[in-house]
């Protein structure tokens, strides 16, 4: 067999080789990779709203932060008595810290006096918080601002819908509060403004400069009827929401506040906080 034949044959070899294997070079070639949309760095930080575990100790409301990797704690002074010692202050602190949990600020509290108020400033300074989330009544509000200057904190008020008459809404907390020193503002309890028949993203766009905590919730109904309910089954538009906590540069704590079944909330709480972290990433 001459030198060019053989060099025919095991061309033609080669060739039938690499015609069969063709699909599978082709199959095991992978379509080239679309970039991967990056994820907003986030400003604003998860956090619990202590209300959320009115039925429960301390130990319990931090075992449960700890299990869904929550870190912010807006506590309520039935886990931290308003009269508490400095020491009984320290241990708390030191309860959150053993747990990676922060105390950012304390609240709702109603604040009916003069007195009231002068105590809820005092009760912030020693726990060592920047933000009350309070409930005052409208004409101490120019009392409020006094005192948001002589301690230099946020004070932030708690809406509550069309449950009660004082501050139902967004709206009405902003037009309250327009005049005041700008550290007077407001906590943005979503389901409650929309139980009030207003748009929370709209609200959160027009009245950021004074959002200095929010609630967040899932309601059933945007009217009074609405009731709590786990997150992505009511009519709260989170994914709108988020959008818009980004678009505002929102740097404070979105805090869950669960309503529904405050017995034994444990499962639509991890279910809650599961959604909100979900649709946070995708958005």
């Amino acid at each position: 067999m001459t030198n060019t034949r053989r060099l025919f044959l095991k061309q033609g070899i080669a060739g039938t080789l690499l015609l069969g294997a063709a699909p599978l070079l082709s199959a095991a070639t992978p379509d080239p990779v679309k970039p991967k949309k990056e994820k907003p760095t986030d400003l604003f930080k998860l956090g619990m709203a202590g209300y959320t575990f009115v039925n429960f100790d301390l130990d319990t409301t931090l075992k449960t932060m700890e299990k869904l990797d929550i870190h912010y704690l807006c506590i309520k002074d039935f886990h931290l008595p308003m009269k508490s010692t400095d020491a009984e202050i320290k241990t708390f602190h030191e309860k959150l810290a053993a747990k990676n949990i922060i105390g950012y600020a304390i609240g709702p509290i109603y604040m009916r006096t003069k007195q009231a108020i002068d105590d809820g400033f005092e009760y912030a300074k020693r726990v060592g918080v920047k933000t009350i989330v309070g409930v005052p009544n409208v004409e101490l509000l120019p009392y409020v601002s006094e005192k948001v200057k002589e301690y230099d904190m946020n004070y932030a008020i708690h809406l509550h819908g069309p449950d009660i008459k004082l501050f139902p809404d967004a709206t009405d907390v902003w037009k309250h509060t327009k005049d005041l020193d700008p550290r007077v503002g407001m906590c943005l309890d979503i389901g409650h403004d929309l139980r009030n028949g207003c748009d929370p993203v709209a609200d959160l766009k027009k009245y950021h400069t004074r959002v200095f905590d929010i609630h967040i919730k899932d309601v059933t109904a945007a009217s009074k009827a609405g009731r709590g309910i786990e997150f992505g089954r009511g009519m709260i538009d989170f994914p709108a929401f988020i959008k818009m906590l980004r678009k505002v540069k929102y740097t404070g704590v979105c805090s869950l506040e669960y309503e529904k079944n405050m017995k034994d909330p444990f499962l639509g709480i991890a279910e809650s906080i599961g959604y909100f972290k979900a649709v946070t990433d995708i958005v």
